[in-house]
């Protein structure tokens, strides 16, 4: 089962590294325009203006959604330990009872101890991995979702800085 998790886990971090570093890719080669422009007129230095600030300010929300995203999967997958540390104890403790009842049990009565502590113990361990499936499931969502706001912060920010390129060539355009 751990090994299972890990290997989701591995592979949800392997996607969204190759997803970000696609959207780097697609990054830079919308960016920078090499355009001749004539002299910087009045419009065109205030359109350049206006292009930084409003890059600024996308870059600046795309990396409060970015943090905000990790925040949110950070506390995702704590919440997620939590929980399956929480079913792990409980079920540990369904096996120690189970144990100590067979311990406890009379000679004559020990084998039909055993079956129903074997019977608890198995139903102890179904509850706990369920438990613990839901817990990494919410997570891997939860760490999917961050994924997905972070590329869509991205991709506005491009936009933003597309738009803003347009505007400077429009001025420029002008004349």
């Amino acid at each position: 089962m751990n090994k299972l998790l890990l290997t989701l886990i591995a592979g949800f971090v392997a996607t969204s590294a190759f997803a970000q570093t696609a959207t780097t890719t697609t990054t830079t080669t919308t960016a920078p325009v090499a355009v001749t422009m004539p002299a910087n007129t009045k419009a065109v230095v205030k359109a350049e203006a206006e292009a930084e600030k409003d890059v600024a300010k996308a870059e600046a929300k795309e990396m409060k959604t970015v943090a905000k995203a990790d925040e949110k999967a950070a506390k995702a997958v704590a919440n997620a330990q939590e929980k399956k540390a929480k079913a792990h104890a409980k079920a540990m403790k369904t096996h120690a009872d189970a144990s100590e009842k067979i311990t406890k049990a009379d000679p004559e009565d020990r084998a039909k101890a055993i079956a129903k502590a074997e019977e608890k113990v198995s139903e102890a361990n179904l509850k706990a991995e369920k438990t613990m499936i839901k817990a990494d499931k919410k997570a891997l969502k939860e760490q999917v979702d961050a994924a997905a706001d972070k590329a869509q912060a991205s991709a506005k920010t491009e936009q933003v800085r597309a738009e803003a390129m347009a505007d400077v060539h429009k001025a420029a355009a002008k004349k």
